[in-house]
C-alpha cells in the first residue's frame, strides 16, 4: 500500500511543472509522511458545476498547476468536440496565490489546442470576466478564483459562451474529458501565442455599469467601502466616479489586494468580525451606508446605521434577503419589466413583491448558474449576497453594479429624509415580515454532513418550534419545477426550512424563514421579537433532529 502511494507520488513529481509544489512533494516523500501523502493522493479534486476549488498544494487532491493544466486540457477537448475548434477562450484571475500562474497555464493549454486565448490584463473582478465572454464573442471563459474561501484555497470557475457558469450535463462531459487526459507531458503548452488584453474590455464593462442607474437619479449617498483585501477597489471606484457618486471612504487596511487576507479569519463579509474595520471607519466618517465586496467582487454586502445593534457599534449588516428585497422594490418603483428570480434558499418575499407588481417570478436551484439562465430575467438574487441587476451585461452575480444600484436607492431615500431601514419597514408592513436566518455548521470531517443528511431522511421531524411540518420534500428526487439536488425542504405553518450541503465549502447549511403578518408600523417591534424567538427555536429543534 505504502509502496503504491510512494510510486504514485513519484509519478506525479515527474510531471509537475511547478518548482514550489515539486519541492513540497519531494519533502513529503523523503519524510515518509504517509498520512499526508494519503490525503493528497486519496482521489482527485472533482470537477463539477462549481468547477474546481480546494486547498493549494501538491497532489491530485489539491489545487496546483498540474491539476489546472489537466482541467484546461479537458475543457479544450470538450470545446473542440462541440465544434469550437478556433473559438476564443477568455481568462480572468484574482489576486490569490498562484492565480496568475493558473491563468497563464490555461492560456498556454488553449493556445496549444488551437483555440484563441485572451487573458485579462491584471487581477480583476469576476463580473468583468463574465461580461468579457459575451462582449468578445468567446466560446468559453475561465476565472481563477476561490471567491471568499480561506487564503490557502484557490479555484477554477468555467463559463460557456452564453456568459453563464456551466450546468449539467456540461460539467460531467468536461470532467470526462479531464479524466481522459494521459501524461501531462503530452499536453502542448507553448510559451507564447495568446493575447494579453488591454483595458478596452474593462472600459466597456464600466460603460455598461451606467445602464443600471436611472437617468437623472440622485447620486448623493456617502459610503464607506471595503474590498476585503480583494480586487474590487479600482473597478468600484471607477464605476462610482463615472456615476457621479461621492468618492467612497476606503477601509485602508483592507483596500489593497493581499492573498494572505491578514485582517480577517475568513475574507467573507458574512463571517463574524470581517466587517469590524468597516464599522470602525463608518463611526469616524458617518456615511449613509457601508458597502463591501468579497475578494473577487462578485458579491456585495451592505450595512446600515442602526442604534438597536446588540454590540452597540451603531451599524448592522443587512442580510442578503433584505438587500434583495430592497433592490427588487427599487426596480419595481422604477418600472422594471421582466422576470424576477431567486434560488430556493432565498426569501419567499421576492415572490410576493413580483406578484404584487404583476411581474413573472421563478425559483431555481442554488447558484447563479441556474438563476442566470431564467428566461427573460430582469433581476436575480441569492441570499449569499449575490445580485444580478444587469443580466444583459453580466449573466452572473455582480458586486459592482449591485453596489451602484443600492447606493442609488439610498440616495433617493436620502433626498426624502428617509433611509434603507425605513424602506425595509414599509416592505414588511406591505408584504409581512419575512425574517430569515441560517444554521451553518463548518466541519473538518465531511462524513458529519453525510450522516446529518441521512439522519434527517431516515427520521424526519414532524414539527419544529411547535409548528407542524405540512410538507417534507427530498430534493434528490427533483420536483415538477426543479431538477434533482442534494437537499431537504420543509414547509411549516408560517415558516420554511431548507437543509443542504454547501457546494463550495465544508459546511452543512440550513436556511430558515418565518413570515409574520404585520398590520401597521406600530406592530413591527412585536413581530420582530416573535420572529427572532421562532427562528431560535427552529434552529435548536433542527440541530437536535440532524444531530449536529
Amino acid at each position: 500500500m505504502q509502496d503504491d502511494l510512494t510510486a504514485r507520488a513519484h509519478t506525479w513529481l515527474t510531471e509537475d511543472p511547478d518548482p514550489d509544489t515539486r519541492t513540497e512533494l519531494a519533502q513529503l516523500i523523503e519524510s515518509g509522511d504517509v498520512k499526508e501523502l494519503e490525503a493528497r493522493f486519496s482521489g482527485t479534486l472533482q470537477f463539477g458545476t462549481a468547477g474546481l476549488r480546494g486547498e493549494l498544494g501538491a497532489g491530485p487532491m489539491r489545487m496546483n498547476r498540474t491539476v489546472v493544466i489537466r482541467a484546461a486540457a479537458g475543457l479544450a477537448a470538450y470545446l473542440k468536440k462541440h465544434g469550437n475548434e478556433n473559438g476564443v477562450v477568455v481568462i480572468g484571475y484574482d489576486a490569490r496565490h498562484k492565480s496568475k500562474d493558473f491563468a497563464q497555464d490555461t492560456a498556454a493549454v488553449m493556445t496549444g489546442a488551437g483555440l484563441t486565448a485572451k487573458v485579462l490584463p491584471r487581477p480583476l473582478p469576476t463580473p468583468v470576466l463574465a461580461f468579457a465572454i459575451r462582449h468578445l464573442g468567446a466560446v468559453a471563459g475561465v476565472e481563477v478564483t476561490a471567491s471568499h474561501n480561506p487564503p490557502r484555497d484557490n479555484g477554477y470557475k468555467v463559463y460557456l459562451g452564453d456568459g453563464s457558469q456551466i450546468v449539467p450535463p456540461a460539467d460531467a462531459e468536461i470532467a470526462a474529458e479531464i479524466d481522459a487526459i494521459g501524461s501531462l507531458l503530452d499536453v502542448p503548452r507553448p510559451d507564447s501565442g495568446w493575447e494579453t488584453l488591454d483595458d478596452a474590455v474593462l472600459d466597456a464593462y464600466l460603460a455598461r455599469t451606467d445602464a443600471v442607474l436611472a437617468a437623472g437619479s440622485p447620486r448623493t449617498a456617502r459610503t464607506v467601502y471595503t474590498a476585503m483585501h480583494g480586487v474590487g477597489r479600482d473597478t468600484l471606484l471607477a464605476a462610482f466616479a463615472r456615476a457621479g457618486f461621492p468618492a467612497p471612504d476606503l477601509v485602508a487596511e483592507q483596500a489593497d489586494p493581499d492573498p494572505d487576507f491578514p485582517t480577517v479569519a475568513f475574507p467573507n463579509p458574512e463571517e463574524p468580525g470581517a466587517m469590524d474595520l468597516a464599522f470602525a471607519k463608518a463611526s469616524e466618517t458617518g456615511p449613509d451606508l457601508i458597502i463591501a465586496n468579497d475578494p473577487d467582487a462578485d458579491r456585495c454586502a451592505v450595512a446600515v446605521k442602526d442604534d438597536r445593534t446588540e454590540d452597540g457599534n451603531g451599524w448592522r449588516m443587512l442580510s442578503g434577503d433584505e438587500v434583495g428585497s430592497l433592490l427588487a422594490t427599487h426596480l419595481v418603483t422604477r418600472g422594471a419589466h421582466g422576470t424576477f428570480a431567486e434560488s430556493i434558499v432565498s426569501s419567499s418575499l421576492l415572490g410576493r413583491i413580483a406578484e404584487k407588481a404583476g411581474l413573472p417570478y421563478e425559483e431555481t436551484l442554488t447558484g447563479f448558474k441556474w438563476i442566470a439562465r431564467v428566461e427573460g430575467l430582469r433581476f436575480g438574487y441569492e441570499e449569499a449576497l449575490g445580485y444580478c441587476v444587469d443580466p444583459e451585461g453580466v449573466r452572473d452575480k455582480d458586486g459592482i453594479t449591485a453596489a451602484l444600484l443600492i447606493t442609488e436607492l439610498a440616495s433617493g431615500l436620502k433626498e426624502q429624509g428617509r433611509t434603507l431601514t425605513d424602506l425595509l419597514d414599509d416592505i414588511a408592513v406591505e408584504h409581512g415580515l419575512h425574517a430569515t436566518d441560517q444554521l451553518s455548521v463548518r466541519v473538518e470531517d465531511l462524513s458529519i454532513i453525510a450522516r446529518a443528511m441521512q439522519r434527517l431522511r431516515e427520521h424526519p421531524p414532524t414539527e419544529l418550534a411547535g409548528l407542524p411540518i405540512t410538507r417534507a420534500e427530498d430534493l434528490t428526487r427533483g420536483t415538477d419545477r426543479l431538477p434533482p439536488t442534494d437537499g431537504l425542504r420543509y414547509t411549516l405553518t408560517g415558516a420554511r426550512v431548507i437543509v443542504r450541503p454547501s457546494g463550495t465549502e465544508p459546511k452543512l447549511k440550513c436556511y430558515l424563514e418565518v413570515v409574520i403578518p404585520v398590520a401597521d408600523h406600530a406592530d413591527l417591534p412585536t413581530a420582530r421579537t416573535k420572529a427572532t424567538a421562532l427562528l431560535t427555536r427552529i434552529k435548536q429543534d433542527l440541530s437536535a433532529a440532524a444531530g449536529i
